[in-house]
Order: C-alpha cells, then sequence, then structure tokens
C-alpha cells in the first residue's frame, strides 16, 4: 500500500515537470529570406523579434541562402522540415518551385505563411502583401513620371530594374505597372532587367541600360537591392541629373544617393512592419487562432483574407512616400 502511494506520488510529480517543460516549448517560427545580407529582410527581422518579444512564447529562427535561388530556399525548408519548426514565413524567391517542399512541410504540420513575395497558395495558408499590388504598381508609374520631370521633360525613355524573372512581387508589381501605363501619356518603356536582387549584377545591369538606350531618362527599381546599384551606377557614370533611379528602397540605405542628386523620390512600406505582421500570423496558425476569412496580426490589426488565402497588411495610406527631401535624419529607419 506504501509502495502504491508512493509511485503515485512520483508519477503526480513526473506529470507536473513534464506539463511545465510542455508548456515551457516556445512556438518555432523560421523567417526564410531571399537571401542573407539584404536590408530589407533585416528590418523584416527586427519586426519578427518585436513579436517574439511581445507574444512570450516564440523563437525566431532567421535564416536564408547566400544568393536569392529557390534551390537555396528548398534546401533550407528541408532542413526546418527535420527540426520540426511550428511554422515557415517565407518570402519567395519562386512562386511555384517551392510549392513541393512548402506541401510537404504542411502535410507534416508546419503552418507556411509567405509574405512580401508569395508562393501559389498549394503552397501555404496565407500570403501576406504589404498593401495593394495596384497601389503600388500605380506608385511606381507615378515616381517614374515625376522622375522625368525632374530632366525637364514632360514624358520620354524608362526602363524596370527588377530583382529575378521569378520574384512573384515583382512580376505582379511590373505586370501591373504596364496594365495602367497607358495612363501616362509620353512615359515610354523601352526595357526591363533583372539583377536577381544581388548588387553587383544590378550594378552591371543599369550600366547596360544606359550605355543601350542614349535617351533613357529614369530607372524604376521596386528592390531595395537594385535601388541603391542602380543609384551607384549612375553616380559612376557621371550621368547624375540626366538619368535618375526611383523605386523601392530603404531611406538608411538611400540617404547618401539623395544627396548626390542620383535619387529625387522614391517609395517603401515598413519592413518591420511586415516582419511582425508576418510572425504574428504564423502564430495564430500555430495556435489554430484563425479563420477563413481573417486572422489577428497585433498591432497590425485583422488581415482579411480572400479565398486563395491573400491578404493585405495595410492600407494605401500606411504606405510611405519619400520625395524631394534630405534623408539625413532618416538614416537610421528600416536599417
Amino acid at each position: 500500500m506504501k509502495i502504491n502511494k508512493a509511485l503515485k506520488s512520483v508519477i503526480i510529480v513526473l506529470s507536473i515537470i513534464i506539463s511545465g517543460v510542455v508548456q515551457a516549448e516556445s512556438v518555432r517560427v523560421a523567417l526564410v529570406v531571399k537571401a542573407l545580407g539584404i536590408g530589407f529582410f533585416e528590418a523584416a527581422n527586427d519586426g519578427a523579434q518585436e513579436a517574439a518579444k511581445e507574444l512570450g512564447d516564440v523563437e525566431i529562427i532567421y535564416t536564408g541562402p547566400v544568393t536569392p535561388t529557390a534551390e537555396g530556399q528548398i534546401e533550407i525548408i528541408s532542413s526546418l522540415i527535420s527540426q520540426r519548426v511550428d511554422a515557415i514565413a517565407i518570402s519567395a524567391n519562386d512562386t511555384d518551385a517551392l510549392v513541393p517542399i512548402l506541401k510537404k512541410a504542411q502535410q507534416r504540420g508546419i503552418k507556411v505563411v509567405s509574405f512580401d513575395s508569395g508562393v501559389a497558395a498549394p503552397g501555404r495558408a496565407v500570403h501576406l502583401n504589404p498593401s495593394s499590388n495596384e497601389l503600388i504598381g500605380k506608385i511606381n508609374l507615378d515616381l517614374a513620371a515625376v522622375a522625368i520631370k525632374e530632366t525637364g521633360s514632360e514624358g520620354g525613355d524608362f526602363a524596370i530594374l527588377s530583382a529575378s524573372p521569378t520574384a512573384t512581387n515583382q512580376n505582379i508589381w511590373i505586370d501591373e505597372m504596364k496594365k495602367m501605363l497607358p495612363q501616362y501619356k509620353g512615359l515610354n518603356l523601352v526595357a526591363t532587367v533583372y539583377g536577381d536582387d544581388l548588387a553587383d549584377k544590378s550594378y552591371r545591369e543599369t550600366q547596360g541600360l544606359i550605355k543601350s538606350y542614349p535617351n533613357l531618362k529614369v530607372i524604376v527599381a521596386p528592390t531595395s537591392v537594385g535601388i541603391v546599384a542602380a543609384a551607384q551606377a549612375v553616380s559612376d557614370m557621371g550621368k547624375t541629373g540626366k538619368v535618375f533611379v526611383t523605386g523601392l528602397g530603404l531611406p538608411s540605405e538611400l540617404a547618401g544617393h539623395v544627396d548626390s542628386g542620383a535619387v529625387k523620390s522614391f517609395a517603401i512600406w515598413n519592413p518591420i512592419d511586415l516582419g511582425y505582421a508576418a510572425t504574428v500570423i504564423a502564430y495564430n496558425l500555430v495556435k489554430n487562432n484563425a479563420t477563413e476569412t481573417e486572422v489577428n496580426m497585433g498591432r497590425m490589426g485583422v488581415a482579411k483574407l480572400d479565398a486563395n488565402g491573400n491578404a493585405a497588411m495595410a492600407e494605401p495610406l500606411f504606405m510611405i512616400v519619400i520625395m524631394f527631401i534630405s534623408l539625413r535624419k532618416f538614416s537610421r529607419l528600416f536599417r
């Protein structure tokens, strides 16, 4: 009888200990970015870390390939499946190539969210756009039109320097730009080139554009890597004031190029907010705190999901447009 009581006591104690261990386990969210070393994604990681601190039981695994390739991301995702993470939040290098490995992740119980650059619907539960794709396309054309006026003309040639040919978000925004282009009389798109979100290749592609199109007035780079590389190339080629660079970039990385005159205006949303919102969504999916039509994003509000699981992080007014100002006082923003 005494032995039974002792065993019972041991079982109770072990149950309490095990329960405590289970409760203490963190929700592990892997933030998989296009490539390491990109300021935009480092800022998104800052937001993810903010969300983890706020939620209290989240561990962030910040990872990505050295170069922005689908193959590199597939290898990383395979490793994350083996590690049995709870959720993956990914900015995809290819909308379709990642689907098979992410379907495998979902079959293993891992919740998948894509953000910034999306994965096709079968490979994820939710895709979080930073804002309206139509708005992003329109703003890039607005910026091109404003930049051309800086050259003293009402119209002229412009080119697009994109990331990779398979980057989901870039392709959608470029498609939106082309749809709306007839509304912008005088804007003539002469070429779309790809720097693969590599600074050196983006720099060379910019040089090629300037040499190939002597009447080129503006380069639109809807990529934070490309816009910096293009601005540097314009300055190095002595084309400042003759060719302007615009698009999407970080204030902290573009302050010097605004001062030099290579960039007069650009746009961006807060990548910190994007990383934060993607992390909170991933957490709520793990905790089953979501419906088919909405999921909470913490301080960013509630994400409204369409039939394919797409949502926008913010209304258009949340997009920040920086125009014709010195950015020295913004040099620490969005690091």
